[in-house]
């Protein structure tokens, strides 16, 4: 029985990316060892969506109001993307400390958080 999913961010500062997870979003973690940090994740869901091409994997995490979690963000020194509005959600992009980007986005569709 597969228990949990592991996500991977690649990036060319990891400290300055796992600070930004720990001080910024606020997730909690443990040290696997040397200060290598697993972050415990928000109640996630995954979806396959068509492609022509393998284009890899994005990361989004999910909100109930993008604007007010912008604005936190914001006072915390994020840069975030101007909002997109698409038929599924709301949706921004924000910088990592690492040169990386990550997804934010506010669903518009019924979501699988729930389900066990």
């Amino acid at each position: 029985m597969i228990s949990g999913a592991h996500v991977i961010v690649y990036s060319k500062n990891p400290e300055a990316d796992r600070d930004f997870f720990r001080d910024v979003l606020g997730f909690k973690s443990v040290d696997a060892g040397h200060g290598w940090l697993i972050f415990a994740m928000p109640p996630a869901e995954a979806a396959v969506h068509p492609a022509d091409e393998d284009v890899g994997y994005e990361l989004y995490f999910m909100c109930d109001d993008l604007k007010a979690e912008m604005a936190s963000l914001t006072k915390k020194g994020v840069k975030c993307s101007k909002i997109q509005d698409a038929r599924w959600g709301s949706i921004t992009k924000m910088g990592l400390p690492g040169g990386g980007r990550v997804g934010l986005y506010q669903p518009k569709h019924p979501t699988a958080l729930g389900l066990k």
